[in-house]
């Protein structure tokens, strides 16, 4: 685990001595909000996604935790009630770290220090930049970025063909699971993706959504974001 990788020695052998194996079937529940323990989970296999509840009942999803990723770990530094519930997507194995033993780890080197700050900043810039989307882009511009930023390049189809500027989203969200990824109706979602479609910015294929305009995206979003601050 990367955010483990530069501990002392010594202090990942009583890691490993404390730690805990969990798995989950699909939609099991690891952690609840305002959950009172401390442990750091660690995804060995599968996908965990994070979300919370607003007042109004509406589910908000943060993040989807891939292998390899971490969450949990601002719990452990501060002592506070969990944030957000924690919900197994695919059958997945986990790893529990006791807070003691996690923060022994983390602090027993200046680098894992370092990890571990850079890592939490991570996550402080993500959900100021999700925050902002939010609170300042419509709808029609929060699927943008969300669709950017669960896209990745597609790939070539032939050898002979030449780098592709479109991007693909696959597997594609459910429409429900996009709006709550970006705080929005599930209704709206859809007339928003109708409307890219129409215009042949995107396009609904067998198991993905290809974005055939990315750049078309990209500066809507930009222009939005420079009128909200002023420049």
């Amino acid at each position: 685990m990367p955010i483990l990788r530069d501990a002392a020695p010594d202090a990942l052998e009583r890691a490993a001595a404390a730690a805990m194996w969990r798995s989950y079937g699909p939609g099991g529940m690891i952690l609840n909000l305002d959950d009172a323990s401390r442990d750091v989970w660690f995804v060995v296999e599968g996908v965990v996604r994070i979300q919370v509840r607003t007042p109004a009942g509406r589910e908000l999803i943060l993040s989807d935790i891939n292998a390899g990723g971490v969450f949990g770990e601002i719990a452990a530094i501060d002592g506070a009630p969990r944030s957000a519930g924690a919900t197994a997507l695919v059958r997945s194995q986990l790893c529990a770290l006791p807070a003691a033993a996690f923060l022994d780890c983390a602090c027993s080197t200046p680098a894992a220090s370092l990890a571990l700050l850079r890592t939490v900043t991570a996550i402080l810039r993500r959900q100021s930049k999700r925050l902002l989307e939010r609170e300042t882009l419509p709808v029609r511009l929060r699927v943008h970025a969300e669709l950017l930023r669960l896209s990745r390049p597609r790939l070539a189809r032939s050898a002979d063909a030449g780098p592709s500027e479109e991007r693909v989203v696959s597997p594609p969200p459910r429409q429900h699971v996009l709006a709550a990824r970006i705080g929005a109706r599930r209704e709206a979602v859809s007339r928003e993706l109708a409307d890219l479609v129409r215009q042949g910015t995107i396009a609904k294929e067998r198991g993905a959504i290809v974005i055939r305009q990315p750049e078309i995206l990209r500066r809507a979003l930009e222009a939005e974001l420079e009128a909200e601050a002023g420049l």
